[in-house]
């Protein structure tokens, strides 16, 4: 399991005209792993950028993220998904297509990924959907495609950025369905960032940000 330490976290980015713009400030928690963590805050707040970080998308201003212990940038061998608020997937490619992308640069043979495809269709539910086009399916549907892209991986920890945002409360619940369950079954460490208090229940823990700060204990 995946464990998570956020030590006094810093990112300032630049305005156009030079200005310094603290986007988190001396930020610091820990996550065990193997839990799903909600970082709940208003949109502007510093969600998606604490993302980046913690995925190593982005290099923090000041203070460290340690994956496992290490910092993330010694963590070559660590598979992170990353499930988005839009799916970004490619739409000249049918579902298991998209699915298999990431498989395609680990040099697997075709048999384990195609095993591997399989069996993230099944659990995201998508079977039956398999030659379908992104542009064919509802909004819903391609979040099941991009959930599915991000565990083809075996990944032991999965970033959401809203991932739910765009979607009905309905379809959003199922989606978080999906992540709890990979959770459970592999014991991957699930963060995911959202301005919806709605969804916190489903968190067994909440990280509450506002303005680059944590707030509370």
């Amino acid at each position: 399991m995946v464990k998570i330490t956020i030590e006094s976290l810093r990112k300032v980015h630049r305005a156009p005209d030079g200005t310094p713009l603290e986007v988190i400030r001396d930020l610091s928690f820990e996550l065990a792993g193997g839990t799903f963590t909600s970082i709940l805050g208003p949109s502007g707040c510093g969600k998606s950028t604490l993302l980046n970080l913690i995925a190593g998308l982005d290099d923090e201003t000041g203070g460290r993220v340690l994956i496992g212990g290490k910092p993330i940038r010694e963590n070559r061998d660590l598979n992170i998904g990353f499930v988005f608020q839009e799916p970004r997937l490619l739409n000249w490619r049918t579902v298991k297509r998209n699915i298999l992308l990431p498989l395609e640069r680990e040099r697997l043979e075709r048999v384990e990924m195609e095993e591997r495809a399989r069996s993230k269709i099944e659990l995201t539910g998508l079977a039956g959907y398999e030659n379908y086009y992104p542009l064919q399916l509802s909004g819903g549907m391609q979040q099941r495609v991009a959930i599915a892209r991000a565990l083809v991986t075996g990944a032991r920890l999965i970033l959401a950025d809203e991932p739910t945002a765009n979607l009905d409360s309905r379809t959003g619940e199922a989606i978080i369905d999906l992540l709890e369950e990979a959770r459970r079954d592999r014991g991957t460490t699930f963060v995911m960032a959202t301005h919806d208090p709605g969804l916190v229940r489903r968190a067994g823990r909440v990280v509450r940000v506002q303005d680059g700060r944590v707030l509370g204990p």
